[in-house]
């Protein structure tokens, strides 16, 4: 008697272009997931190339949709056992982050979770939040320790617009919002909650985390003045190697006592501690390390022990992430030696 093949499990990341998404859409289709992703624009063939080559691992279909636009989601869910919810307007420069940041954000939560419930297939969502939406507080002092219960005030970013402060509020709002749906609707429902992530890129273009995490190598000042504000902003620069952050999206996924909140962020520490250790690591690279009377301590540690509780190993700690990364960047001509 013949055996009944087994369905292959099908999952759908939205916003697969992206830095994260594109490596979760390549760790699914190695798993043996047949693999639904979303992207604004299928037509341009510049911006999916590398989605395109990853279609040679397994089954891969590309969809149009738009987080603004209801329904957009339906057909791509339609049939899905799991949904990763990785997309997120960024526009740190944007002089009105209300319209184009913040409800953007929280409308693509809604419509993608709509479109799991009209789908009635969906087992648990997995949603891709940030640590801007947990480390940014008033409170004072050092060894600080952030978790799953801590939120980013952000009544103090609207109030007092620091630079940047639409993409921490868009990311608090959109994962609250997302909590209120999932109950109301019954929908199981993981955030994963990662620090800012470096590593190679599948992308065209180099990804601006990676960008900002490389920037004291590259000497690129406008982004050193970016990560200080970071650290003056959120208390520490937390970082962690993208393939961790993808494997914890999938190990999450997969695990049945999972729930709830999980960071995910492999080292915390601050710039002038961060540039200490690259000035060593890669002298040729000439690392500035000279910050004045900038906090040489970062404020706080953002936590990742619920999800090593949970049996999640790190694979890449803060040398083979800075060692994979400029590898990366050198290949992508940013670093000439």
């Amino acid at each position: 008697m013949a055996t009944q093949p087994i369905a292959k499990k099908t999952a759908c990341v939205v916003g697969g272009s992206g830095f994260v998404a594109s490596l979760l859409v390549k760790l699914l289709l190695q798993k043996g997931y047949v693999v639904n992703t979303t992207v604004r624009d299928p037509e341009n063939q510049k911006k999916i190339v590398h989605l395109l080559q990853l279609q040679t691992l397994g089954e891969l279909k590309i969809f149009g949709a738009d987080l603004t636009e209801e329904g957009s989601f339906d057909a791509p869910i339609s049939g899905c056992d799991l949904v990763f919810h990785v997309a997120t307007p960024v526009h740190f420069a944007s002089e009105d982050p209300e319209n184009d940041m913040i409800k953007p954000a929280i409308q693509g939560v809604l419509n993608v979770l709509k479109s799991c419930v009209k789908a009635k297939t969906v087992k648990r969502v997995v949603l891709t939040s940030s640590a801007a939406a947990v480390s940014i507080n008033t409170l004072n002092g050092t060894g600080l320790v952030v978790d799953e219960e801590s939120w980013s005030d952000t009544e103090f970013l609207s109030s007092q617009k620091p630079p940047t402060w639409g993409y921490p509020v868009s990311k608090t709002l959109a994962e609250k919002t997302a909590w209120t749906f999932a109950k109301e609707n019954n929908i199981d429902l993981i955030t994963v909650i990662p620090s800012l992530m470096a590593g190679p890129s599948l992308t065209p273009d180099i990804p601006s985390s990676v960008g900002l995490a490389t920037s004291l190598i590259t000497g690129n000042d406008f982004l050193i003045n970016a990560m200080k504000g970071m650290q003056i902003l959120s208390g520490s620069i937390s970082i962690s190697h993208v393939e961790d952050v993808c494997q914890a999206h999938v190990f999450l996924a997969e695990k049945e006592s999972a729930s709830g909140r999980y960071i995910c962020c492999a080292v915390n520490t601050s710039v002038p501690e961060l540039a200490k250790f690259l000035s060593k690591k890669y002298p040729q690279y000439k690392v500035p390390t000279d910050f004045g009377d900038f906090p040489s301590k970062a404020k706080l540690i953002i936590s990742s022990e619920k999800l090593i509780k949970e049996g999640f190993n790190f694979k890449y700690g803060i040398e083979e992430i800075y060692d994979q990364t400029v590898e990366y960047v050198k290949t992508k001509g940013l670093l000439q030696i």
